[in-house]
């Protein structure tokens, strides 16, 4: 399919103009729709004609100048033709974002959370509609190339967006982007609602020095996980590009990764429009120095698969100069420029844009946006997707007929908070507002944030820090002498330390303004979030009132820093430590003392405690604390001790460890930032109107301690995620509770894969979300202690049986064979397990399969480095930066695992094609690292780590038989390829 496209770019330049006359000749004035006033009957306006033809007559009719300005994401009007302007990117991850106020639904985590691939594709529908709704209004900026969904498995729950990717399963992601990005794109390829970009791609799962660190994927990961996540959709044609992720892969940049070309093209017959993050073509050069020039840089961009350049906001000169500079200089040819922008064209007519009518979808106006049937939907999928983590004695559901009096306290009791890619909220029903809608007049609802209020006095100059009292506020000063409103503010501890400070004289947050700190901000965010502080604790007791703002982003400042009076009338300002006001800390009002008093004697306690999404995990912030804040936990308890009738909701962005409190609590419920309707469904699930259903998509640990670095992408050698992990999870992945009970009956074996009775015992009608993992017993290779094949949530009455089959096939047990890079299934026995999670297994039974044996390693072939078995003190790195990877010695001793080699009679000579800039040698051993040393070769350093030579070492004659090699690298060197004669 590649070599075809290729053929088909190469021949455009040449065959345009033919194609594009006869069109003309044979269709004349027939074609419908305005374009030029001297020529309104082009065909690639024609919607009779097929993609490509029209794709080609309008390529065809650009000159070389307008088909570079197609290149950048602000792509500009070509009046002559009539074509408007068009723009990649309107954000879309969960409900329209950033064009004003659209219908708001669960974070990605959330909406996957449901186990409902149908309901999936419902929300996805309705942001198509709603993104068409906007894009009748057509404001620069707004367009229908949207960037969602997220396919970035979550194999580390520190990550800082978490939020914004589906399970850190790569099976479950890709049915869920699927499902979106079915709906976005309204199931036809060739007429397109929208044209969904997945992103980020590739193995983008840390924010720490994001555009520098680079993800090593050994090729098992890299095809098993990472892939496998991204490709469903690609090949389903749920999506019509991919965006680039800003990290390195193996040490090449992911924005010209060559996988783009070499592997994601190949998924789909489809053209599709691959853009970059923003100003991540600017990191090549800068941060990354990958490149001498954007020249350089935007070329080889364009060579690995990059369509659609994305920087320097709506500037798109940088990149057509540097496009143009390419040229001028022979690092590109106009036949790449074509095919750029043919991949671009092709999406543009698919989405209708050319058509008389504007397509299918072009009368979408904007009273879809939040209209009712949207808002019911956001309700359904924001209590679908609550996962009930605990429910002891029943605590749950909560009876309205006993239940009049509710107290619902807790910092997220009675406010909403959304994410930075979430849209503005057209309404919002807080937990207190759902619950008190849910009792209606016969009940009682009394709420309290819980949070203390304070004043801080500097104990030098005796004055209190004060804020404006009029609704913008003014810059914090000290000069108050005694503690009234103005110098009072409520401090809201989301963990780690940090603070958000509102002012009590008009309910705004204090915020950094680059000059001074102003009490003007109606929530924290911003894509710096300024409202950050902690309160240091000294050893005489006062305080010193850290910022914690410039934390979110390295190297700012190279200390921290803090506040003091800067000005002579007391304005607050940035000081060193040294120079730091000394504070009390004075308690006007004890939170935790408010919540205990409204929940005394009620009905029954709900207490919402959680994250502030812009501060605990987001893009650029990665989570080191995976805790609830002390604060919080400190009000769980002593709500707990106030009134036994206490449920706690948990309102995070991803899984939390909840120490003491898993086991103090009667009934837990999770749900992520759930949208507008979050205190309706939450209602609707506390008192039983809807059964809980939702399952994790993630391990939640009891420890940061079980994870490894979140730089360490290795999830085979490190035991990641529930496919390796070996200690025992706070909650498995795929667990959820309900307020009924299942039985399973006998899975049994049928084409295409396997059924299983399924009843509902209970007395509630519930949903069940049936989930099938395998096992292969036993492999040459690692595999994992479970793997997701198949799940499917059903519905069920009471008494109810419902026969569930689960389509398997055995090519869906196959892993990647790095000793043929090949899909390979094993012959040998697999286990198949039916459950309710991956630790609640229900039923099982056993296949065996045939498939093949993998033969003992031939080292005799060139074999590349990277197809290791197991590996110490090396990392995956470039071989050039056009494409292969290969191992680098990060330390002398480094060696590499290649288990089970056949070396036969004898092998003679090691060959190996090596670069490093010092000398060094490579070891050759048998049966470990320090076995029998059969050979050395040595190199005397090639000058650069690109420049590589071939050296050779002589065998002994301990060199044969059926042998585990060993090859031990000095450090600095790289290996490629080698090979044992």
């Amino acid at each position: 399919m590649r070599a075809t496209r290729q053929r088909r770019a190469r021949a455009r330049r040449t065959a345009i103009p033919t194609l594009a006359l006869a069109l003309l000749a044979g269709l004349g004035a027939t074609t419908a729709g305005p374009a030029a006033a001297d020529d309104p009957a082009y065909p690639f306006r024609d919607p009779r004609l097929s993609v490509d033809q029209r794709v080609d007559d309008l390529l065809s009719r650009l000159t070389l100048d307008e088909k570079i300005s197609l290149l950048h994401q602000y792509q500009p009007a070509i009046p002559r033709l009539g074509i408007p302007s068009f723009r990649t990117g309107t954000e879309a991850l969960h409900g329209v974002a950033w064009l004003g106020k659209a219908t708001v639904f669960p974070q990605a985590v959330g909406l996957a959370s449901t186990w409902d691939p149908s309901l999936i594709e419902k929300v996805g529908s309705a942001v198509g509609d709603e993104v068409r709704g906007f894009q009748q209004e057509r404001p620069a900026g707004w367009g229908l190339n949207v960037w969602a969904p997220v396919a970035n498995p979550l194999r580390d729950p520190r990550w800082g967006r978490n939020e914004e990717g589906y399970s850190e399963d790569p099976y479950l992601t890709g049915s869920m982007a699927t499902a979106y990005g079915t709906g976005l794109t309204g199931g036809d390829p060739d007429h397109l609602k929208t044209a969904p970009t997945i992103k980020h791609f590739l193995a983008n799962n840390n924010e720490i020095r994001r555009d520098t660190t680079s993800s090593d994927l050994r090729p098992r990961v890299l095809k098993e996980y990472e892939e496998a996540a991204f490709k469903p959709a690609i090949e389903a044609d749920a999506v019509t590009g991919v965006m680039t992720s800003y990290n390195l892969v193996n040490g090449r940049p992911a924005t010209v990764t060559p996988l783009l070309n070499d592997t994601v093209r190949g998924w789909t017959d489809r053209e599709l429009l691959n853009v970059t993050d923003a100003w991540a073509p600017g990191n090549l050069v800068n941060s990354q120095k990958y490149y001498d020039t954007q020249a350089e840089a935007d070329a080889a961009a364009l060579k690995a698969g990059i369509d659609s350049f994305t920087g320097d906001d709506t500037n798109s000169a940088p990149t057509t100069t540097a496009v143009k500079n390419a040229l001028s200089s022979g690092l590109l040819e106009e036949s790449d420029i074509d095919g750029a922008a043919g991949h671009i064209l092709n999406v543009r007519v698919r989405l209708g844009e050319f058509d008389p009518d504007g397509g299918r979808y072009g009368k979408i106006d904007k009273s879809v946006v939040n209209s009712p049937a949207h808002q019911k939907l956001a309700r359904e999928a924001a209590a679908d997707a609550m996962v009930l983590l605990k429910n002891q004695n029943k605590a749950l559901p909560l009876k309205a007929s006993e239940t009049k009096e509710v107290a619902v306290v807790g910092p997220l009791a009675d406010i909403l908070y959304t994410d930075w890619y979430s849209g503005t909220l057209p309404y919002e029903v807080t937990p207190k507002d759902g619950i008190a809608n849910k009792l209606g007049s016969s009940g009682d609802v009394t709420s309290s944030e819980a949070v203390d209020r304070i004043a801080l006095k500097n104990t030098e100059t005796g004055k209190y820090v004060t804020a404006g009292t009029d609704a913008d506020g003014e810059a914090l000063k000290e000069n108050a002498t005694s503690a009234g409103t103005d110098a009072q503010f409520d401090a809201f501890d989301w963990g780690a330390g940090v603070l958000t400070l509102r002012s009590a004289a008009n309910g705004k947050y204090v915020g950094y303004n680059w000059a001074n700190f102003v009490n003007d901000q109606a929530q924290p965010g911003g894509w710096f979030v300024q409202q950050q502080f902690k309160l240091e604790k000294q050893d005489d007791g006062t305080y010193l009132l850290r910022y914690a703002g410039y934390e979110t982003r390295e190297s700012w400042w190279s200390n921290p820093v803090y506040l003091g009076p800067t000005g002579d009338d007391g304005t607050l300002g940035l000081v060193a430590k040294e120079n730091a006001a000394h504070y009390t800390k004075e308690v006007v009002r004890s939170g935790v003392d408010e919540a205990v008093a409204a929940v005394k004697g009620k009905d029954a306690a709900v207490v919402v405690v959680g994250s502030m999404p812009a501060i605990n995990g987001r893009e650029t912030t990665d989570r080191t604390d995976m805790g609830l804040a002390p604060a919080q936990e400190a009000l769980v308890k002593a709500v707990k001790a106030a009134n036994p009738n206490t449920v706690v909701v948990v309102e995070t962005s991803y899984p939390t460890t909840l120490g003491a409190l898993q086991k103090e609590i009667p009934a837990l419920l999770w749900t992520t930032h759930a949208g507008q309707e979050t205190g309706n469904a939450l209602a609707d699930v506390l008192f039983g109107d809807a059964n809980p259903a939702g399952r994790l998509t993630q391990t939640w640990y009891r420890s940061e301690s079980d994870l490894p670095s979140i730089l360490e992408y290795d999830n085979i050698k490190y035991d990641r995620t529930y496919q390796y992990f070996k200690g025992d999870p706070l909650y498995a992945f795929g667990y959820g509770l309900s307020y009924t009970t299942f039985a399973y009956g006998q899975v049994k074996a049928v084409k295409d894969g396997y059924e299983v009775a399924v009843t509902n015992t209970g007395t509630r009608a519930g949903d069940e979300v049936v989930q099938l993992y395998t096992h292969q017993r036993v492999s040459r290779d690692k595999q994992p202690l479970k793997q997701l094949k198949a799940f499917q949530r059903v519905s069920l009455k009471p008494g109810d049986t419902k026969t569930v089959k689960l389509k398997v096939a055995t090519k869906d047990l196959a892993h990647w064979d790095v000793t043929r890079s090949k899909w390979v299934v094993e012959t040998g026995t697999y286990d198949v397990l039916v459950g309710a999670s991956a630790e609640d297994i229900r039923t099982r039974t056993s296949v065996k399969v045939k498939g093949e044996t993998i033969p003992p390693r031939d080292l005799a072939k060139t074999t590349r480095a990277e197809n290791f078995d197991d590996y110490e003190g090396i990392r995956l790195v470039d071989e050039s930066k056009a494409r292969g990877t290969a191992v680098g010695a990060t330390e002398n001793g480094a060696w590499l695992k290649f288990a089970d080699a056949q070396l036969a009679a004898g092998a003679d000579e090691f060959t190996a094609r090596v670069a490093g800039v010092a000398p060094g040698t490579i070891e050759i051993r048998l049966g470990s690292p320090t076995g029998t040393l059969v050979g050395t070769a040595k190199t005397s350093g090639t000058g650069s780590t690109y420049a590589y030579e071939t050296v050779t070492a002589e065998l002994s004659a301990a060199a044969k038989g059926r042998q585990d090699v060993y090859l031990v690298l000095g450090e600095g060197l790289r290996l490629a390829t080698f090979s044992l004669r």
